[in-house]
């Protein structure tokens, strides 16, 4: 699990206004680590979190592309029935909202190939101190002896 920055942009839906921006961020050679693009009507919003923000928020500047950045947690999720489900829950019960995720492909720079969930959560300290407690986010948790009962004979 780490944090790291994600830009939004609004763009007005209409064709190629995606197509416009990617392009710019692609000739600045921009890679994404995670990208949502979601529909609002006469507009769309734009989730990403650059592979490089200095260099990004340079290009949508020069392109006068207005966008807002927010901090993020980037958290591994394991290739298992219902493990994001348990990230949510495990911020759920320490009153961590969510206020929106998506997913991305881990590209395994530095980490396993995988899910990678971007969460925004409402208090991003207290949510990677849970996760990391509580195992989430490609840590283990640390084991518990197992307890077995004693047997007389």
């Amino acid at each position: 699990m780490q944090t790291a920055k994600q830009l939004s942009v609004s763009l007005v839906n209409k064709p190629g206004r995606l197509s416009a921006m990617l392009g710019a961020l692609n000739k600045e050679k921009v890679s994404f680590r995670a990208l949502a693009v979601m529909d609002s009507g006469e507009r769309g919003t734009v989730r990403f979190v650059p592979d490089d923000v200095q260099t990004a928020t340079r290009v949508l500047e020069n392109a006068s592309i207005r966008f807002e950045p927010a901090d993020i947690l980037l958290v591994e999720v394991p290739s298992q029935a219902g493990a994001f489900r348990k990230i949510c829950e495990k911020l759920a019960a320490e009153h961590l909202n969510i206020d929106y995720a998506y997913c991305s492909f881990n590209s395994g720079r530095g980490s396993r190939p995988g899910v990678l969930a971007v969460i925004k959560v409402n208090d991003l300290s207290k949510a990677q101190r849970v996760l990391r407690e509580n195992g989430a986010g490609g840590a283990k948790a640390p084991r518990r002896p197992i307890r077995r009962p004693v047997h007389a004979r």
